[in-house]
């Protein structure tokens, strides 16, 4: 580990890690992208010279490179648990995109297998780290807002058909499922780090008839939640032209609603509050029309993780929490039943 700045691989260079890659040129003198990899030589290329990064030729290479510290890894869920495997025996800390992997068990192996390592690992739920989001922790936390009564989360995102036609989009093999496990996934991982776990979920899935794809488009569920208040969730990807996802939480003292990366109290007072910016959301047909400084904020935390050997913002673990949430709505729908969600501590 450098003195001055950390070495950094990233793997994969689709859609996802654009911004990731213009957050690491922001932090340049933090960070030092030394390895570029992506099993198209052409896309690879491109992409290193598009932002300035060497390129790698292998696996192999970045995992032996001992000037590499840390890993970004930006590929499709069923490529994850063997590069997680080969770079955590290598030592090397993670920071993953989301979801962990395409089912839950084998997001608990990844987890697994980098603390038997001692390795850290990082999720990219990078919605933790907008101004609003951490203005409304903060207010939690303090107890300004007071107990919470009631909890609603809406996705009413949209893509066109086209986004579905790529090879393996929207399929159990390669991602793991539809918009719970691909869009809605950051929603609700962000509403659990408000809100704590939810023990109880009655849902109900479907497939709309604007798209043809192996798994859901559309998600609704009431939720109860361990702390004792209710809540519901809805998700889509069927909602043209596509809107901001937006949660809402209903206090004892104020309503407090997040959208758009801006955060709206209306205090039972009559006052009327505002905190953070207007920002795109990838919710209409371009998925990555929002800024990269999330992403910044996020890996900054990650880097600051590995060097000062603690936890990162969003650890591997806790992630877990959204991969049984996002479980249990599919089970309910399928079974048509309510299902109760094991609350753990880890």
């Amino acid at each position: 580990m450098s003195a001055d700045r950390l070495g950094f691989g990233v793997i994969g260079t689709g859609m996802a890690a654009t911004p990731h890659a213009r957050a690491l040129c922001d932090l340049s003198d933090r960070i030092d992208v030394r390895g570029v990899f992506s099993r198209n030589v052409q896309k690879r290329e491109a992409f290193a010279t598009e932002f300035g990064f060497p390129p790698a030729d292998s696996i192999e290479a970045i995992a032996g490179d001992p000037d590499i510290d840390a890993v970004i890894l930006i590929t499709p869920p069923n490529q994850r648990l063997d590069l997680v495997r080969i770079f955590a025996r290598a030592g090397k800390h993670i920071l993953m995109e989301k979801p962990v992997e395409r089912t839950t068990e084998a997001a608990e192996e990844i987890v697994r297998i980098c603390e038997a390592n001692g390795v850290r690992l990082g999720i990219v739920f990078q919605h933790r780290f907008r101004e609003a989001s951490l203005k409304l922790r903060s207010l939690i936390d303090d107890g300004a807002l007071g107990d919470i009564g009631l909890v609603r989360a809406s996705v009413p995102w949209w893509r066109e058909q086209s986004y579905y036609d790529e090879p393996g989009r929207g399929t159990y093999e390669r991602d793991g499922g539809g918009v719970l496990i691909s869009q809605a996934i950051h929603t609700l991982d962000l509403m659990l780090s408000l809100t704590g776990p939810v023990a109880e979920v009655q849902a109900v899935s479907a497939t709309t008839r604007f798209h043809e794809m192996e798994s859901e488009d559309f998600v609704a569920g009431g939720m109860r939640f361990a702390g004792g208040f209710p809540g519901s969730a809805m998700a889509t990807t069927a909602a043209y032209p596509g809107d901001a996802e937006s949660i809402t939480l209903d206090c004892d003292k104020a309503s407090a609603h997040l959208q758009s990366g801006v955060l709206t109290v209306n205090w039972r007072d009559g006052r009327v509050e505002q905190f953070g910016e207007t920002g795109g959301t990838g919710g209409g047909a371009d998925p990555m029309a929002f800024p990269y400084g999330w992403h910044q904020d996020l890996i900054a935390d990650f880097a600051d993780a590995v060097r000062e050997n603690c936890e990162p913002g969003v650890p591997g673990r806790e992630a877990l929490h959204v991969h049984r949430l996002i479980d249990a709505l599919v089970l309910s729908s399928r079974e048509r039943r309510a299902v109760e969600i094991e609350i753990s501590t880890t």
